[in-house]
């Protein structure tokens, strides 16, 4: 005969887990590797450029401040060799974010490779590559890895650790902000313990794990170099290295928080001294809390880019109000599960709680997204703005269910249902057993040692008036059953309050939708800004000029964006000879992917500003599928050339991109 359990709360969190990991798999498979804040603007020589004699250095510019090291840059010559002196030279100005690396003097006519790899202020790591030819192009052999900066197996289990420290600050702050504000008595309960406890675990390790893998991450992407002393001693020097180290100290600080939040806490009977102990651990525990979020808004998207002294404060009230609202939901799924006391007034002050964090994550939300997005544009055009709407509408999904448990809330009896007089005389019989179990049988046993002691010495011998001895692995089966039919009792009076499993089912769909939610936020933290992609866009390749080698083609590409259905591609232009008189264009329209874009009109126009001539107006006919050709293009003066292509996609989707080029 098997006896019937009640179900554990193992079970929904298990769900909640493979669910989580399943999602974070499907993003992180599905992502490219992390993109960042920063972004490679503009280069000197520019991608693709002939040069008639070997500048003395390459000069790259980025949108925002990276972290450079010696090797952040290299330039390879046709055979692969290293074409550079090694030393990184600042080039930065005001606004401008520049640095270069000096060439060897005498570099031979070809093609060179520029390899570039850094990191962001934003604690992402970038990478690229490019090349440009003197005198010449020629074949090269370089071969560049094919692994992009923060891939591979290292970029995946940094994501994972990612998620899994938001995770844990969450339930952590969440936990003990639902303990002293909504349920005190919750301090003394054990499941509600084990849960924060857990989410402390959870960041400590998540934080150690980010920190040993952070030099393989932003570096050479190998595993093996987890365990590189040298390369760990490097990342506790940047900035995102100390704010890790930081954040451990400050768990020091929450472990404390906590073993006097389930200690000191639970025990007080004193109201008084109860009231001042929830005093000191509510100003304590802001302050701690404060400063983890902290150690995110100082490393990564806040602390660089437009407005950082306003950002990275609201980024904190952000971070303090996800913990609040979700790490709250997930202890009220716990206590509504494994701790079914909990009280309607607790409930109902964690649907207030929840309420004020849900206007602050609108309100800081509204600005963060203003901040990193910036236009309408690049809302549904970059990837970042595209993960930001999934984002906006799983909160609105999530809001909606909330909506739903306020009124579970509202509804929830005051009081345990009444169970019909036999099930009531049942239970009552069973929670004595119950009694019996906790007290132990080991009671039972001295009393039947002392029976037997009154006996006659020969009682045993004759087998007369010797009662049945109660067999030690039956009693205990015993013990089983009587707290297994004790619990199924209690369960089913605890089920037999629809308003409170009505609760319980839709608090656990919020929590399943918050971890997907959960998910989506770690693979946008690690993703560029429509802003900074836009702009990117905008300023690739304007920064500086090429210059053309006499009798020799001038080539370059420009990336485009007209906002429309297919809109995005690149044009690959060839002027060529390339200098004063008649020249021959070809114009060669390709996808992001790199095969030919069919668009229904692309226009030139040519000027010569300071001598002002131009803009002098270019029809190229349509050769095939994305090439586009024009023969006597006349260039009447040498000087500093503009060229503005406008690439129409659609009858209403067109943009115009610009390059300077100099004519010898």
């Amino acid at each position: 005969m098997t006896t019937p359990t009640a179900p554990r709360l193992g079970t929904a969190l298990a769900r909640l887990l493979v669910l989580a990991a399943a999602l974070l798999g499907v993003l992180l498979a599905g992502a490219a590797p992390a993109s960042a804040h920063a972004a490679l603007t503009g280069s000197d020589p520019q991608d693709g450029a002939v040069v008639a004699t070997a500048p003395k250095e390459v000069g790259l510019t980025f949108s925002e401040q990276v972290a450079m090291s010696p090797d952040s840059i290299r330039v390879l010559d046709p055979s692969g060799r290293r074409a550079d002196t090694g030393e990184i030279i600042d080039l930065c100005s005001g606004a401008v974010v520049k640095y270069g690396v000096a060439l060897r003097a005498g570099l031979p006519d070809g093609t060179y490779t520029v390899a570039w790899q850094t990191v962001s202020a934003d604690s992402h790591p970038i990478a690229g590559a490019f090349t440009f030819s003197i005198g010449a192009p020629s074949a090269t052999s370089v071969a560049l890895p094919e692994q992009a900066a923060g891939g591979g197996i290292v970029g995946a289990l940094y994501g994972i650790a990612r998620y899994l420290s938001y995770a844990g600050f969450a339930v952590l702050v969440g936990g003990g902000a639902f303990v002293l504000l909504c349920w005190p008595r919750g301090a003394g309960v054990r499941p509600v313990q084990q849960t924060v406890v857990r989410g402390w675990l959870t960041l400590t390790g998540a934080t150690l794990v980010m920190l040993l893998l952070r030099g393989p991450y932003t570096g050479s992407g190998k595993l093996a170099d987890v365990f590189d002393l040298g390369g760990l001693q490097a990342v506790l020097q940047t900035k995102t290295g100390a704010a890790l180290t930081s954040r451990l100290l400050l768990l020091g600080a929450a472990a404390l928080f906590v073993a006097v939040l389930f200690g000191a806490y639970a025990r007080r009977t004193d109201p008084k001294e109860r009231k001042d102990l929830a005093f000191g651990l509510g100003l304590g525990g802001t302050v701690v809390a404060a400063g983890i979020a902290g150690t995110w808004a100082l490393a990564e998207h806040a602390s660089t880019g437009i407005q950082p002294g306003i950002a990275m404060p609201v980024d904190i009230l952000h971070l303090l109000a996800v913990a609040t609202w979700l790490g709250g939901l997930t202890t009220l799924l716990v206590a509504l599960y494994r701790a079914p006391s909990v009280e309607r007034a607790a409930v109902e002050r964690f649907s207030r709680v929840a309420f004020v964090s849900v206007a602050v994550l609108v309100a800081t939300g509204i600005y963060q997204s203003w901040r990193q997005v910036g236009s309408w544009s690049a809302l549904t055009g970059t990837r970042y703005g595209q993960l930001l709407l999934v984002k906006i509408g799983l909160m609105a999904v999530l809001v909606g269910i909330a909506w739903i448990s306020r009124r579970w809330t509202r509804r929830l009896a005051e009081r345990a249902p009444t169970l019909p007089e036999p099930e009531a005389e049942g239970a009552e019989k069973d929670l004595e057993d119950e009694g019996l179990e906790n007290e132990g049988l080991a009671d039972e046993a001295p009393d039947d040692e002392d029976a037997g002691d009154d006996r006659p010495a020969d009682a045993d011998a004759d087998g007369e008036d010797a009662p049945e001895e109660i067999d030690p692995e039956r009693a205990a089966q015993l013990a089983r059953q009587r707290a297994a039919v004790a619990t199924a009792r209690r369960k089913k009076a605890r089920d037999a309050d629809p308003e409170r499993t009505g609760l319980r089912r839709s608090v656990l769909t919020e929590a399943a939708v918050a971890v997907v939610l959960l998910a989506v936020t770690t693979v946008l933290t690690s993703t560029e800004p429509g802003r900074t992609e836009e702009e990117a866009a905008r300023t690739g390749g304007t920064t500086a000029g090429s210059t053309a080698v006499p009798d020799r083609p001038v080539d370059f590409r420009l990336p485009f964006d007209t906002g429309g259905v297919d809109g995005k591609g690149v044009v690959r232009l060839s002027l060529d000879p390339g200098r004063t008189g008649a020249n021959a264009l070809h114009l060669f329209v390709e996808r992001p992917n790199g095969k030919p874009l069919d668009v229904p009109e692309i226009k030139v126009n040519l000027t010569l500003e300071e001598k002002g001539v131009g803009p002098l107006p270019v029809a190229p006919d349509r050769i095939q599928t994305g090439h586009w050709s024009a023969s006597g293009v006349q260039l009447p003066l040498p000087g500093e050339w503009r060229i503005q292509v406008t690439v129409r996609t659609s009858e209403i989707d067109q943009t115009t991109i610009e390059k300077n080029v100099k004519i010898g």
